[in-house]
């Protein structure tokens, strides 16, 4: 039983389920349809749909707590028929839902940095969604500047937390100081989480991004190499990762900047619940020059640069080798 934050995990746990299932559906229908933002990321009906009842649910149920979340109204209103469709689903689990109040839902992710705050990503591999890979529905809870509670919905991950498509979908949930769990998408059996025992850099199993666009491969391939790496990296989307080093399937992820974006700084829903998650089963989660991130900043991790993610065991080491390949210039 839960020392505390035992609403909290308990709403969290239940909102990225519903979610989750929701966004199986739209995944199953055969339109799929997306839309750009500024960026010229995706954004598809699920990441509306799951924002939008996460949001709804968390303002009725802790009323006070601000929501930082990655989506909001501007996009979908440029689009008339995916917004019909997004309340459509909607309605599937909340009848009430309408065109104003879907607005109001997703619009409540502006939120701001405060002593207790959440933060959403909801649908983490937006890309790996629509290519029906991995993705995930992510929601924390953070408490002076620390995340306290996280849960994770991985609809393409077995319980078992293997990193193979396909999987029947698990959740994970993450109580700070109390550990963490992975349970069926569907169910109640639950499987305490532990990072794996591998004490040998060169036995690693390295996780690293499906777009080369997120990460520096060429440097990633010189880490590889200096490390002597027996296994080539495992490429997954989403905060997947952090869930497959935390179940103990792999040890490593190595979250270079991009090579054509030197400057892009984390995102903070992509790290927050992923983050306690790791920690909470034994592993370890810094920035690359071994610095804590920094989550009071707002919605970009700006005093962070990049993330590494580990076992604990190997972290220092691989630290090391990071900053060696970091220094040298890039042939």
């Amino acid at each position: 039983m839960l020392e505390h934050h035992a609403a909290e995990a308990e709403f969290a746990l239940g909102a990225v389920r519903a979610a989750a299932r929701l966004c199986q559906a739209v995944q199953q229908d055969a339109q799929r349809p997306s839309l750009s933002k500024a960026d010229a990321s995706p954004v598809t009906e699920a990441d509306f749909v799951s924002q939008a009842l996460i949001a709804g649910w968390l303002a009725e149920t802790f009323p006070a707590d601000p929501l930082i979340a990655e989506e909001d109204s501007r996009v979908l209103i440029s689009d008339r028929v995916m917004a019909g469709r997004v309340v459509a689903r909607v309605k599937e689990v909340r009848p009430e839902a309408d065109m104003r109040r879907l607005m109001i839902w997703l619009d409540r992710g502006g939120g701001r940095v405060s002593d207790r705050f959440w933060t959403l990503d909801p649908i983490d591999g937006t890309k790996g969604f629509v290519r029906g890979d991995q993705y995930v529905v992510a929601l924390a809870l953070l408490e002076a500047g620390r995340v306290a509670v996280a849960a994770v919905a991985a609809p393409i991950l077995g319980i078992d937390l293997q990193p193979q498509p396909n999987a029947s979908g698990c959740v994970v949930v993450a109580v700070r100081g109390q550990g963490a769990w992975a349970m069926p998408l569907e169910g109640k059996r639950e499987r305490r989480l532990k990072v794996s025992d591998c004490y040998v850099p060169s036995e690693a199993r390295v996780l690293r991004s499906v777009e080369d666009q997120h990460t520096d491969p060429k440097r990633l391939r010189r880490i590889a190499e200096r490390l002597d790496l027996s296994r080539p990296p495992i490429a997954l989307d989403s905060q997947a990762k952090y869930l497959v080093i935390a179940g103990g399937q792999a040890e490593l992820l190595i979250r270079l900047l991009p090579s054509a974006k030197p400057d892009y700084k984390e995102k903070l829903w992509d790290v927050a619940a992923g983050a306690l998650v790791v920690e909470e089963a034994g592993g370890r989660v810094t920035d690359l020059r071994g610095e804590p991130l920094d989550l009071t900043t707002g919605r970009e991790l700006t005093r962070n640069h990049g993330s590494l993610v580990s076992n604990g065991h190997l972290h220092d080491a691989i630290l090391s080798t990071v900053s060696a390949v970091l220094t040298e210039a890039t042939p």
